[in-house]
């Protein structure tokens, strides 16, 4: 009985602590990632990078430990192999992209240390169309979508019943302009976010600030 009993508190203790590299197996390649999970967290959330970036992200891993101090645990992944990342095209092939994010999903969904928690997508760029396309087939907590490529997602904005924040620079009128008319075709529980001063980077004094802390505001009350 106490075997028993002490085992349980060390699965247990692993999974409140959990910090650290992981390898995702997706279609006979491993994709590497950064899995942390605070202490009594309430969700994980997975990200989607943009194309030409990855795992190390400044910005994401930003946002990313800002979610943290929300409770909530993150998953940073690279999306595509180095070898994958190489060809130009991989980057935007949307479908690839989705068909990862799904499987990293259930790679998440299938482990006894996190199998508990809802999970939500945050994507940038074109990994916010592969959020959506993959919220679309594999139903999750909460979307957000930080300066998103949204119009490549445009056949399955109705399919998605996951609560979904856009959050879009106002200096960056093309993308400002595409989530508009995506957002109008959203029948899910949304919000539009516009942060004054920012461009598609969000690279402007306080700007990224306002992106984590309206993200951990989201994800929070939908987690």
């Amino acid at each position: 009985m106490t075997a028993v009993t002490i085992t349980h508190c060390e699965v247990e203790y692993r999974r409140i602590m959990e910090s650290g590299e992981v390898a995702i197996p997706v279609g006979g390649v491993q994709l590497e990632g950064n899995l942390e999970v605070p202490q009594e967290a309430t969700g994980v959330v997975l990200f989607a990078h943009g194309s030409g970036s990855s795992r190390k992200s400044p910005r994401n891993n930003f946002v990313a430990e800002r979610l943290r101090e929300f409770g909530l645990g993150t998953l940073l992944f690279d999306l595509l192999t180095e070898a994958e990342d190489t060809v130009y095209e991989n980057r935007f092939d949307i479908e690839l992209l989705t068909d990862r994010l799904v499987a990293a999903t259930e790679w998440v969904e299938n482990r006894a240390e996190t199998a508990e928690y809802q999970l939500g997508y945050f994507g940038s760029s074109t990994g916010a169309a592969a959020a959506l396309r993959a919220a679309a087939r594999h139903p999750v907590g909460a979307v957000v979508s930080r300066g998103g490529r949204v119009d490549l997602a445009t056949a399955v904005l109705d399919e998605i019943s996951a609560p979904t924040l856009f959050i879009v620079g106002a200096e960056d009128t093309q993308v400002l302009e595409l989530n508009r008319e995506a957002y109008a075709q959203l029948s899910c529980e949304k919000e539009f976010e516009i942060v004054a001063g920012a461009g598609h980077l969000f690279s402007e004094p306080g700007t990224l600030e306002t992106v984590a802390n309206v993200t951990g505001d989201w994800f929070a009350s939908n987690l």
